[in-house]
């Protein structure tokens, strides 16, 4: 092989393996992003049913039930317009609340359960997180079109 070829032959392969380790990394980063979906949304049949998402809203007055294993809690999650029910297995935050501002990571089921594997609630008085408090500002503004 003439020193042309193999220089041109090492470029492919250095191509080829850049090629595929770009391919590799878009297909990790794929695969773990999580997106965010307010109530509305998912009983509006935008979220995925076949991959994990995040909803968030406020936990339900009234809403919280926990289970005799202690571990277990079941809650509704709501954007004041649509609400959609939550099972959690697991240790709840602390600041976990009726009222409150919480964002769950997880599954909805064919029946409309939302399988949370993970909830995040808010850190102080006067914090919700920013995808939570735009999906309860949109769906108060739809529900403000509807009234009208």
């Amino acid at each position: 092989m003439k020193p042309r070829h193999r220089k041109l032959a090492l470029i492919a392969a250095v191509v080829a393996a850049l090629g595929l380790a770009v391919v590799l990394v878009l297909n990790a980063f794929n695969s773990n992003l999580v997106f965010f979906f307010s109530p509305t949304q998912v009983a509006n049949g935008e979220a995925p049913t076949a991959r994990a998402f995040r909803i968030g809203g406020l936990v339900e007055e009234g809403s919280i039930k926990r289970e005799k294993d202690g571990l277990t809690t079941r809650f509704v999650v709501t954007d004041t317009a649509r609400t959609i029910p939550v099972i959690y297995t697991g240790i709840l935050p602390d600041l976990f609340k009726e009222g409150k501002g919480v964002v769950a990571e997880g599954r909805l089921g064919s029946d409309g359960l939302f399988a949370a594997s993970q909830v995040l609630a808010k850190h102080d008085e006067n914090y919700m997180p920013p995808e939570a408090a735009h999906a309860i500002e949109q769906a108060q503004k739809a529900q403000q079109t509807v009234v009208e």
